[in-house]
């Protein structure tokens, strides 16, 4: 599976979010009046779940923060992205060995510090995973993954900074030979860089 079907999903959030912006006359006087829209893009490394197996891959985002909201809910905003993790499976792991994800959800940021930012997220999509079974059958298997995470993001230019995320996903169900289905919890982490195009209202 790749992540060509999440890109329709990404693109309509995009537009929503620019048309907003772009009826907007004017913007309140503590925010700033740009797009708060940040894109990004990383390398990630996951524990797939499947016998300790480790799968590298890429990720990317799209955050919009909520800068309309209470002073109260400032650091509230929303987030898509897309992982495809696909290469450096060892050698006693099938060649078919994937995990793909795409999703949304909410994240809150502190903004306390001026060139960093701690935060945390929520998310929900659809997992994908392609593997083979005892039988040397090839198995591909969806489901509605949910997942806990956050991270660190630092500034380094004035619209660029840098993120060091961690995810931690549920895959119900996936094994229904065992009694309780048995879940799958991949987890890992990613490097990336972001471009803000406007930055969220600081408190």
């Amino acid at each position: 599976m790749q992540l060509k079907p999440y890109l329709g999903l990404v693109l309509t959030v995009f537009l929503v979010f620019a048309t907003d912006n772009a009826r907007s006359q004017a913007s309140p006087a503590a925010s700033e009046a740009k797009l708060p829209l940040a894109i990004g893009l990383g390398v990630s490394g996951f524990d797939s779940d499947s016998n300790n197996d480790r799968l590298l891959g890429g990720t990317f985002w799209i955050d919009y923060s909520l800068n309309m909201l209470p002073h109260s809910l400032q650091g509230l905003g929303l987030e898509v992205y897309g992982r495809d993790l696909n290469y450096d499976r060892s050698q006693s792991e099938p060649s078919n060995l994937r995990q793909d994800v795409g999703g949304g959800g909410v994240f809150y940021s502190w903004h306390k510090y001026r060139n960093i930012r701690p935060y945390a997220k929520f998310e929900m999509g659809f997992g994908n995973m392609d593997y083979m079974n005892r039988t040397l059958r090839r198995v591909n298997q969806t489901r509605t993954v949910t997942s806990l995470g956050g991270g660190v993001e630092f500034r380094v230019m004035r619209s660029v900074w840098l993120r060091a995320d961690y995810e931690y996903q549920n895959w119900p169900d996936f094994y229904k030979n065992t009694k309780p289905s048995g879940t799958l919890n991949p987890q890992g982490g990613t490097l990336g860089v972001m471009y803000h195009f406007g930055k969220p209202r600081l408190r």
